[in-house]
């Protein structure tokens, strides 16, 4: 069994929690915010049979939008800096990280 923990913008998170439920993925959702972006993200945790993982990230993947938003920079103390011009910044869909999970109890 393993544990996805999805990062997913708040944009495509409707879309990823119906095609997930309606492909049979139980999931926990968890509000969240990022420092960088700040347009807002959802942290979803997903059980998973390991021979099911590769399909759940398909599922994801087809119902996320990656975008490239314009960030206003960050602000520095440096005279002349370069840090405080806007920027774009790829903001993925979604990102994901498994965790191999020892045990799993429903009680």
């Amino acid at each position: 069994m393993k544990l996805v923990i999805a990062i997913i913008s708040n944009n495509d998170i409707d879309a990823v929690l119906g095609a997930t439920s309606t492909e049979g993925f139980s999931s926990t959702k968890i509000s969240t915010a990022g420092q960088f972006l700040t347009s807002g993200q959802t942290t979803v945790l997903f059980g998973v049979d390991e021979d099911r993982l590769e399909e759940l990230f398909n599922v994801i993947e087809q119902n996320v939008t990656n975008r490239v938003l314009r960030h206003k920079g960050v602000e520095s103390t440096v005279a002349g800096s370069l840090l405080k011009k806007p920027v774009d910044v790829e903001e993925f869909g979604a990102v994901c990280f498994v965790i191999n999970v020892e045990d799993f109890r429903k009680l």
